[in-house]
């Protein structure tokens, strides 16, 4: 749980950023995203070096290569981009390194494609457009002062102060995107229990919060059979996990989420999941974690006219669940939060959606939520729909 001290931390650091001109609350969540990064590719480089010094082996793939910087060809040494090397240096110093040095580095890791970054990660794809807009030297040395004295060692602390800071966005909660408390994620992952072999899927997932619960869960129970082989670990790094979003800037955060996560390469992608209709996507996952939007009504125009085939709506929760049934393998499970109208409501679409999923395909179980879960974003109730596409009843 977030305490109230690093609750006046990360306050302190939006005022220090809002009153050095980053007014926009996304921009200083994204700048403040990037510099959590480049701190936790510190912390994971001394990991391996540790480890290294133990083994008394080479460091195995060092995040900060010796020699030079690889992003900007120049004789700076990579070593030097590292947090713990930078952050005592003079404001001045510190500002150019960061600029000049740390960011253009951060944007090409991954990148194993050709000199113009294609068939790089789609890590590097989405960092193309990140853009450094800290303005002043004594700004950045103050935010990277602040940073380093909050200790990021617990993961779980890790995750309460990216809640809280998203939990900042006056933006969260327009067009209908809430964020997901962490608790019900972890619950709604415990409960479908992905295996190794399951291939997972959020239509909208925002910073990736479903798919990093995933991954540590298969990481907990199943990290034999991941790293069994150079195939098996090929496969959880680049096909396990596939997400999409139509907002640029949280597929850069939840690229940044993922890889901080260990996942090197999964397909997270632009897409605006209920316009367009992909033949090749139709039965590709087994299993599907969600929150969808709930943005009340859409145009029939930009709706995918597959979708409205099935279900003659312009609700997104419908459609969306109708969109999840299409995508399903048979066999395949979801777990989807919903809001009660979906349960309840009375119109030809809502009844026609729940005699699909209940004479069609298996309902496993409907978990009813408190009305105040989504709090401050929302204060609709909602439940959590288990299901298995089986297209015939269960």
């Amino acid at each position: 749980m977030i305490t109230g001290e690093l609750k006046s931390k990360v306050d302190r650091i939006w005022t220090t950023m809002w009153s050095g001109g980053i007014a926009n609350p996304m921009n200083v969540l994204e700048q403040l995203t990037y510099l959590l990064f480049i701190k936790r590719l510190d912390e994971l480089h001394t990991l391996k070096e540790l480890k290294a010094n133990r083994t008394k082996k080479p460091i195995e793939e060092p995040i900060f290569p010796d020699g030079a910087n690889p992003a900007t060809k120049t004789n700076f040494p990579a070593e030097q981009l590292r947090w713990s090397r930078f952050k005592d240096a003079s404001p001045e110093q510190m500002f150019e390194t960061v600029r000049d040095e740390v960011f253009p580095f951060i944007k090409i890791l991954g990148k194993k494609g050709d000199a113009d970054g294609e068939g790089g990660s789609t890590y590097t794809h989405h960092m193309k457009d990140a853009i450094f807009i800290i303005p002043k030297p004594r700004m950045l040395a103050n935010v990277v002062d602040q940073l380093d004295g909050i200790n990021m060692s617990d993961s779980d602390t890790k995750g309460d102060l990216y809640e809280y800071m998203l939990g900042k966005l006056e933006g969260a909660g327009q067009n209908g995107q809430f964020r997901t408390p962490r608790h019900i994620i972890e619950l709604m992952v415990a409960m479908t229990a992905p295996k190794p072999k399951d291939i997972i899927c959020d239509p909208a997932c925002g910073t990736a919060g479903f798919l990093i619960a995933a991954s540590k869960h298969l990481m907990d129970n199943h990290e034999d059979t991941i790293y069994q082989n150079a195939s098996s670990r090929r496969r959880f790094n680049e096909d396990t996990f596939h997400g999409y979003d139509s907002d640029s800037t949280m597929l850069r955060i939840g690229s940044m989420n993922m890889l901080l996560h260990g996942v090197e390469n999964p397909d997270i992608r632009y897409k605006d999941s209920l316009a367009e209709s992909d033949e090749d996507d139709a039965e590709k996952y087994s299993l599907i974690l969600a929150n969808p939007p709930f943005a009340g009504s859409l145009d029939y125009e930009s709706t995918s006219k597959d979708l409205i085939q099935v279900v003659k709506t312009k609700k997104t929760e419908l459609l969306f669940l109708t969109l999840f049934l299409r995508l399903l393998q048979i066999g395949g499970r979801a777990a989807v939060i919903v809001p009660d109208g979906v349960l309840f409501g009375s119109s030809n679409a809502h009844k026609t959606l729940r005699k699909i999923i209940i004479e069609n395909q298996k309902l496993d179980a409907i978990v009813s939520m408190p009305s105040g879960v989504f709090k401050p974003y929302a204060g609709v109730s909602t439940a959590i729909l288990f299901f298995t596409k089986t297209n015939s009843g269960g």
